[in-house]
């Protein structure tokens, strides 16, 4: 299975293919991007293996990360969706997809996020039977946490995460209630 493509007003969500390579490796390069995420830039082989859990993702477990493009002209601006990453997290996450996104700084600020993760929300409301969704984000993350919070995510805990504290945020499937 591959992800199906959705649009919203101003964005693109498609799958991802390896001809994204060099954006997915200058998103994750960028010290702004990764600030409140590993707080490390990732090299471009960290990154590659980044692209083929996208694409892997889909073919094995039938949801993934869409890669988020500009509707006008096509731009690449970052990639959002649902994971399964088998973290080593304590206290352990609920069974539960985990949701993310990350944009690339010049699309940051205009509500893209926001715009990209209510979209993929949508579909996964629709199109799966998830009791609910898992986010997990620094605590000084409040960005993010705004966007989650919009979409219903509530703090749920903090966590323990390879030594730093995450934010756990759960949101319930208002199709499955």
């Amino acid at each position: 299975m591959t992800a199906p493509v959705l649009t919203t007003e101003r964005l693109v969500l498609r799958p991802h293919c390896l001809a994204d390579f060099d954006d997915v490796a200058a998103l994750w390069a960028d010290p702004q991007v990764v600030k409140y995420i590993s707080g490390k830039p990732s090299s471009r082989e960290t990154s590659w293996a980044r692209l083929l859990r996208y694409i892997g993702h889909w073919q094995a477990l039938g949801y993934g990360y869409w890669a988020i493009c500009d509707r006008v002209d096509g731009a690449y601006l970052g990639g959002a969706g649902f994971g399964e990453y088998q973290r080593q997290i304590t206290p352990p996450l609920p069974q539960a997809p985990e949701a993310g996104w990350a944009l690339a700084p010049h699309a940051q600020g205009r509500g893209l996020a926001t715009e990209a993760v209510v979209r993929l929300h949508e579909w996964a409301d629709e199109a799966r039977d998830w009791p609910q969704t898992v986010a997990i984000m620094d605590p000084a993350h409040m960005a993010s946490q705004h966007v989650a919070s919009k979409l219903g995510y509530r703090k749920t805990a903090v966590a323990d995460y390879d030594g730093e504290p995450v934010q756990v945020m759960c949101r319930p499937n208002p199709a499955a209630a």
